[in-house]
């Protein structure tokens, strides 16, 4: 079931968004040669504590961290680690779902240490396939059409898109209906209407989009051993056009598309 938020919990979401938004504002400095994705997934527990947040991917299924930070031709899910250290010219992902006042906002971005142009772009057509997905989160769409947004927008600078992984629904629990594929066929899957929340989350690839889980139970690899890049936000649906609930009020988080 579909459960579309009224103002009181929109209000909440809002503001969960804003938070985990500064959360990763904070983070993001850190970011450098020599620090261990496990040390960066301890600041950002930290950091949610001090908004009072919880993280909700630590104890989801026995998961014990508040986020995913994955490396290279690591697509999501990675498991922080005191061994994996970063250095010049990985391409990190941080994905990190976090509650407040029990609704949900859930965010990820990918960053580069040091420059390598070819991440870069892999990286910005990322960034440019979440913007073209967000943008298609109207009343009177359906799902699919951000899907296709998605896919339409990767594919046309020859990135694969991920087919075994998607974004969904989110507000009281981590994940929610409906699914939110990054590839399809438009007008298809349930109608968006207002109060309708979705996290919208594009994996692209260098090379092909096919994947595997590696044997820790959770590392989502490329099988061809392809950078990967993964972005996200929380979206609200209303009668205005998308809302951005992860940006920050100036950079998308309140402004309608």
């Amino acid at each position: 079931m579909i459960v579309r938020k009224n103002a009181a919990a929109i209000a909440i979401m809002q503001q969960a968004g804003q938070q985990l938004a500064a959360v990763f504002e904070r983070i993001q400095p850190m970011l450098k040669p020599g620090i261990s994705s496990l040390a960066i997934d301890q600041a950002i527990e930290q950091a949610l504590t001090t908004f009072d947040m919880r993280g909700e991917s630590k104890g989801y299924k026995g998961y014990a961290h508040v986020s995913c930070i994955s490396f290279n031709d690591e697509v999501v899910h990675g498991i922080p680690s005191s061994h994996k250290i970063c250095a010049l010219g990985d391409l990190v992902k941080i994905d990190v779902c976090a509650s407040w006042r029990g609704y949900c906002a859930d965010m990820a971005r990918s960053f580069l240490i040091g420059v390598s142009s070819q991440a870069q772009g892999l990286v910005q057509a990322a960034q440019g396939a979440l913007d073209a997905g967000i943008a298609q989160a109207m009343v009177g769409n359906r799902v699919s059409d951000i899907s296709v947004a998605i896919q339409r927008e990767a594919e046309k600078h020859g990135y694969g898109v991920v087919r075994d992984f998607a974004g969904h629904g989110i507000g009281t629990h981590m994940h929610e209906e409906p699914e939110v594929a990054n590839f399809g066929k438009p007008g298809r899957g349930p109608l968006l209407q207002p109060g309708m929340t979705l996290a919208i989350e594009p994996m692209i690839t260098m090379g092909h989009y096919e994947v595997y889980v590696a044997r820790d139970g959770w590392t989502v690899k490329t099988k061809d051993k392809s950078l990967a890049a993964h972005v996200e936000d929380t979206v609200l649906i209303t009668h205005e056009g998308p809302c951005v609930l992860t940006r920050l009020v100036g950079e998308g988080g309140y402004e309608k598309r």
